[in-house]
């Protein structure tokens, strides 16, 4: 049975597709994270409850719960937006969250994601959120829904090639349309004429430097535009 997928038009016609994950991975996914939190909360509580006890001091215990309560209930915000889409779980389950375009959801967006969670896991056992996940078109929750986001398997390609623009474009300073069609054009180097892949080098880095001599550019050899592209990307201009 073929997956549902979520597709990404490319600025150079070549598409990027991403495979959706279903409530399958999503739940073993979860199940993961659920027990990492679980024993990261119970490593905090069993010895402080300890200490308490021994010290004689029982109420301390219900004040040291506070930071194992806060470790279960924020594990899953706050790991999402620092790990920019993903938790522990996930990766070992091999999916990440996208937005709908396929970019890496903002910080307010995982947070909002996070507090419809409370919804998804009415009434018992995330039965909501898995009904959804079930019906809906892109197996999404409620939360993926008011987020505008959802859960993709982490492909190695497609993912490593959306991560790659963006750190391209950090490196550059160029716009991500530019920054992808220049990685597009170098990637396919060796296949293109060389007369055509010449010309569109010169226009490519006429956009990349309005300030150089057409002329200029025009006397360049081959070698030497290649080079001057791989430069434009690491902001060697």
């Amino acid at each position: 049975m073929e997956r549902e997928q979520l597709r990404i038009a490319g600025l150079t016609g070549v598409d990027i597709s991403l495979d959706i994950a279903g409530a399958g991975s999503r739940s073993y996914a979860f199940v993961i994270d659920w027990h990492i939190r679980l024993l990261l909360a119970l490593a905090w509580l069993a010895p402080t409850w300890m200490i308490a006890m021994r010290n004689g001091h029982p109420g301390f215990s219900s004040f040291a719960s506070i930071p194992a309560l806060c470790i279960y209930f924020f594990y899953h915000p706050v790991l999402e937006v620092a790990m920019r889409g993903s938790t522990p779980g996930k990766r070992m389950a091999g999916v990440r969250i996208v937005t709908r375009n396929g970019g890496t959801p903002s910080a307010g967006a995982l947070i909002v994601r996070n507090i419809f969670r409370l919804i998804d896991c009415m009434p018992a056992l995330y039965l909501v959120g898995l009904l959804c996940c079930l019906l809906t078109a892109q197996r999404v929750r409620i939360g993926d829904m008011a987020a505008g986001t959802l859960l993709i398997l982490d492909q190695p390609n497609s993912t490593k090639s959306l991560g790659k623009i963006g750190v391209l474009v950090a490196q550059s300073g160029l716009t991500s349309d530019l920054v992808e069609l220049i990685d597009d054009v170098l990637a396919r180097w060796q296949s293109l004429d060389i007369s055509k892949r010449s010309a569109l080098a010169r226009t490519i880095l006429a956009r990349v430097d309005p300030t150089v001599a057409p002329d200029t550019l025009s006397i360049i050899g081959d070698s030497e535009l290649h080079r001057r592209l791989m430069a434009s990307l690491t902001g060697r201009r």
